[in-house]
């Protein structure tokens, strides 16, 4: 195993010798643990989600990069493409820390369409010699052949008097031919917050305008990745408080990725009006760092990065590390919000299995009636039990991996329960990809989302009280 020193997790990408990239991508050819349909990184740590937009007649994703190991070191941001959402090309990397206003990583960021090019911003982390942070909002221009070129000032050089240098994640969105930059931040006094700052034009000047209003309760110590998009004219967001009580916010994983919604948005004053109290944005293990936007054909779509910060996953022995949850279209519906992956992930569907065996790319779709107790398990050959508990009389559904191979981030528990309404019919389903499940349930009302890593490399699936179809997926990777 490689001591990941400082020194080591920031060197140039150019000071590497070529043999640490082949011998990751020789153990990852011997991986029992790679993903069928989803997306994973080619080699080293995959991030939170970046840039996601529809630009040129494609749509266009990038993946926080360290391709050198699965750690957190020197950020680059990794160019993915696809024509329907599904199927992604790598493009590579397409932005390097290089610059003395991200000299220490390209950190998260966002994209928006303007003037015929996608203007992107992200925070450029730079760190002095006594490695304290100085973060910068960067703007970069892609053209369309893909070719980015980064504005040489910051669009927004420092954090706000009385905030930290815990300051990034910037989302873009334009409004009455206005544009808005939301950021998180931490104020001195430690405690997490979201800023406002506008223009009249993507490239500046920029200036601070109000904190986004979408709630009275303390949002822990940090907000990390703020995502405001609109659903009907309804405001949500999509955050991560960092540190937030468990009063407020019932969570189990190390930090959490919840939601608000309002019933209207002043954008006048950035407040949510009679907003909704917070939610956990997924009910599973490992989902964070979700990133939305509203795009062209008026969908709001989203993309979860399917790992949590500080947790070390069993594929970190192979070099690599995380990967995202399918693109998940947005809805509300009785105030409540609703994910469903897109309708272009029927184009994975190949053929309905006819036993109880399953490939390690399939989708179940389960029904449960009312006033029943049911189980679904997936079994592999190594005697790896995934279990799925439903009880509908009670409306509770329970997700138990404590027996699925190798175990890992037991501190936070290794099951999960979700409610829904009491008495009624429970559906579900269930994207299985190897390593990584994805449970919608009553059409998108919950979801749960984690990993998982078997012994075994066959699998079965087990009912009891459910009847479940079983349907094999395409593996495209």
């Amino acid at each position: 195993m490689t001591e990941w020193t400082t020194k080591l997790r920031y060197l140039p990408y150019n000071q590497w010798p070529q043999s640490q990239l082949d011998d990751i991508k020789y153990k990852i050819s011997k991986s029992h643990w790679r993903l069928g349909y989803h997306i994973q990184p080619t080699t080293g740590l995959l991030n939170d989600p970046n840039g996601f937009s529809y630009y040129n007649n494609q749509w266009h994703l990038f993946y926080q990069s360290f391709p050198y190991g699965p750690v957190h070191g020197l950020k680059s941001w990794d160019h993915l493409t696809s024509d329907d959402l599904v199927h992604w090309k790598d493009n590579g990397i397409a932005i390097y820390a290089d610059t003395k206003n991200d000299s220490q990583g390209a950190y998260s960021g966002s994209a928006i369409v303007s003037d015929d090019q996608l203007f992107i911003v992200y925070t450029g982390n730079v760190r002095d010699e006594s490695w304290v942070r100085h973060p910068k909002q960067i703007g970069a221009v892609m053209n369309e052949n893909n070719e980015i070129k980064k504005i040489s000032e910051p669009l927004i050089n420092e954090p706000r008097a009385g905030y930290t240098d815990h300051f990034r994640d910037p989302q873009i969105i334009e409004h009455d031919n206005k544009f808005y930059i939301i950021l998180g931040a931490q104020k001195t006094d430690k405690t997490g917050h979201v800023l406002v700052y506008e223009a009249d034009k993507v490239t500046g000047p920029w200036s601070f305008k109000t904190e986004l209003h979408f709630t009275n309760e303390e949002m822990g110590y940090m907000v990390e990745c703020p995502n405001l998009v609109f659903i009907n004219n309804q405001p949500v967001l999509i955050f991560c408080p960092q540190g937030i009580s468990k009063s407020i916010l019932d969570y189990h994983n190390i930090y959490p990725n919840a939601y608000v919604i309002g019933e209207s948005f002043d954008w006048d004053t950035f407040t949510f009006i009679n907003p909704s109290k917070l939610h956990n944005l997924d009910d599973g293990f490992d989902v964070y760092a979700t990133q939305a936007f509203n795009s062209p054909d008026g969908r709001a779509l989203c993309v979860s990065w399917i790992g949590l910060p500080e947790i070390e996953y069993p594929t970190d022995v192979e070099g690599w590390a995380h990967c995202y949850s399918l693109v998940k279209e947005l809805k509300i519906n009785n105030g409540k919000l609703y994910q469903l992956p897109v309708v272009e992930n029927k184009k994975l569907e190949l053929n309905k299995f006819t036993t109880d065996k399953i490939s390690a790319q399939s989708k179940l779709k389960i029904n449960v009636p009312a006033n029943n107790d049911a189980t679904v398990s997936i079994i592999s050959d190594r005697n790896d039990q995934f279990k799925i508990t439903f009880d509908s009389k009670n409306g509770k559904i329970v997700v138990d991996r404590s027996k699925f191979g190798q175990n890992f981030a037991q501190a936070y528990g290794e099951s999960r329960l979700t409610e829904v309404d009491t008495n009624k019919d429970i559906t579900a389903v269930l994207y299985f990809d190897n390593t990584v499940f994805e449970l919608f349930i009553n059409d998108g009302e919950k979801v749960i989302t984690g990993r998982l890593f078997p012994t075994g490399t066959e699998f079965f699936v087990k009912s009891d009280n459910a009847d479940v179809e079983s349907i094999q997926l395409d593996k495209i990777n």
